[in-house]
């Protein structure tokens, strides 16, 4: 399922401009168009994470989600994904994957410089995805996702190892408490009480 937040008039030439705003040096549309499956395989810790979940059937927003190399890896466990990126090339690949494998993922096409998610989720994923927008920006972002994390749910974080301690003063700065259950190399993974 594909859909552009921000109404019908999403042109590609928005994207650019997107890219160019945010800061992004590099045009992720333009790679999904022309390599299925660009990233590789879904990221270590987050398939560590997963294969430790004792659960099934939790709500996951993957916010950055590109192709979905995560989304597909936690949709094959049994989660139910929703993926966001700007890159509609992107969410296409992901719907159409997801089709093909019967998966429980919904695609979303959003600027993540306005976006907000309009649900809750048991976990929000956010895989080296930060760090393409500027500063304020970023931590903006993650101020507008952390009241979508469900009570007892995760935020994982998975970003420059120099921007983390800007993601943990946005954390403390929450009217929830964030239990750091782990904060190194550019991950940050807290679990909220």
């Amino acid at each position: 399922m594909l859909r552009s937040q921000g109404g019908a008039g999403f042109a590609l030439t928005s994207l650019f401009v997107a890219f160019y705003r945010c800061g992004m040096a590099y045009d992720y549309e333009l790679l999904y168009r022309e390599t299925p499956h660009a990233l590789g395989e879904p990221t270590q810790a987050f398939v560590d994470f997963f294969n430790r979940l004792d659960a099934s059937g939790l709500s996951v927003l993957d916010v950055g989600c590109g192709q979905g190399r995560d989304a597909l890896f936690i949709a094959r466990l049994g989660h139910s994904v929703t993926g966001v990126d700007l890159s509609s090339s992107g969410i296409e690949q992901l719907g159409a994957d997801a089709v093909r494998e019967n998966l429980p993922i919904r695609g979303v096409v959003a600027d993540l410089e306005h976006y907000a998610p309009e649900e809750d989720f048991d976990i929000v994923l956010i895989d080296r995805t930060l760090h393409m927008l500027d500063e304020p920006v970023r931590l903006d972002l993650l101020k507008r996702l952390l009241p979508a994390v469900k009570a007892g749910g995760w935020l994982l974080i998975a970003d420059e190892k120099s921007n983390i301690a800007g993601f943990q003063n946005v954390l403390d700065d929450h009217s929830a408490n964030w239990v750091p259950v782990l904060a190194k190399r550019g991950y940050l993974f807290v679990k909220r009480d």
